[in-house]
């Protein structure tokens, strides 16, 4: 299959190049394109064939369903059964942008795309591109990260191009995503609802809205592989880049010195290390491969750059990579969630 690049300019999106991609969309073709949380791989959210091949350009296994995406509100009446009062509320605020509401689905909505739950996660992006090719397709757009599955999320074009060049029809470039790491999903099939991925959209401001939210507490933990996912990413091991990930817990001092005795330890192996630091720490690291994420006071800079750096990482060809953890507050919660997951949950405390 031959893929066809185009770089857009968010603020002045050329048209023709839109209704082209559109036009690949209405006719069950695959298509790459930007949003404000990671690159999306989308197809025909209510076409069963075409949304097979989106399981089948990434890899991806049937039992994880995807998100839906509109570009307007009255997109989603045909789309689900009911909009419960806190869905609305969270519609209001957060629409568009990085959050995707789990309701009843209405028959409309193909088994494979839904995994066969009686539910589907909707999400109506702020990313002009985006939207603009939703309206123009004049379907729901179903979009998965647009990667090999399993490996980290694209924030940068460069990335969809390297995963996906020659497997889908159309990859749409623009600007790096603003945040980096995937839309906050939370279920509202149940009453208090419940986050069953963090993301930008926090516990706390949806506690401003709902205050009886909650995390799923099984989403910070190892999966059960016996799990039937209810949103991606709950299953299976995610965002790995191809060397393995170790993360260091603990008091910060602490945590460098493990660090820089692991770091050692492997250089003696004969292997290739990689950090992932911080720009306050970054310093006391003297070998291997450093890489800052950016400052500790900003978690919403370290997680735009969380999965660009893992894959920096592969670039560099090192064999192991060790990362500072960070506080789970805020979007410290999603960094924590999509780092654990790239680690296997394999964690040192200090």
């Amino acid at each position: 299959m031959e893929t066809k690049v185009k770089i857009l300019d968010e603020e002045n999106i050329d048209e023709n190049v839109i209704k082209q991609a559109g036009e690949i969309i209405k006719n069950g073709g695959l298509v790459a394109f930007p949003t404000e949380t990671v690159y999306g791989l989308g197809a025909n959210a209510l076409d069963e064939n075409a949304v097979k091949k989106i399981f089948k350009a990434k890899g991806r296994p049937q039992d994880n369903p995807l998100i839906v995406h509109i570009s307007d509100i009255d997109e989603i009446k045909t789309l689900v059964k009911c909009i419960p009062d806190a869905a609305k509320k969270f519609m209001d605020k957060f629409w568009p942008g990085p959050m995707t509401i789990i309701l009843p689905k209405t028959d409309l909505i193909p088994d494979v795309t839904s995994a066969s739950l009686k539910s589907v996660g909707i999400r109506m992006p702020s990313n002009k591109i985006a939207r603009a090719l939703i309206k123009t397709s004049k379907v729901p757009i179903a979009a998965p990260s647009a990667n090999i599955s399993g490996r980290p999320s694209p924030t940068d074009v460069e990335r969809c191009i390297e995963d996906l060049n020659g497997k889908v029809d159309y990859i749409l470039g623009g600007d790096m995503c603003e945040f980096g790491v995937e839309s906050t999903v939370i279920d509202c099939t149940v009453t208090p609802s419940c986050i069953l991925r963090p993301g930008r959209i926090t516990l706390e401001m949806i506690k401003s809205i709902e205050p009886d939210a909650y995390i799923d507490p099984a989403i910070m933990k190892k999966p059960d592989e016996n799990l039937k996912p209810k949103a991606p990413g709950m299953k299976y091991r995610h965002y790995a880049p191809k060397a393995k990930v170790k993360i260091v817990r603990g008091d910060l001092k602490k945590t460098i010195a493990k660090i820089n005795e692991m770091v050692q330890n492997y250089i003696d192996e004969d292997k290739k290390v990689g950090i992932m630091a911080t720009d306050e720490t970054k310093e006391y690291y003297k070998n291997g491969v450093i890489i800052s994420l950016g400052s500790r006071k900003n978690m919403v800079q370290i997680s735009k750059n969380l999965f660009e750096t893992l894959r920096s990482f592969d670039d560099k060809n090192v064999d192991i990579i060790i990362s500072e953890a960070f506080c789970e507050e805020g979007i410290g919660v999603a960094v924590m969630n999509r780092l654990q997951k790239s680690a296997g949950f394999d964690i040192t405390t200090v």
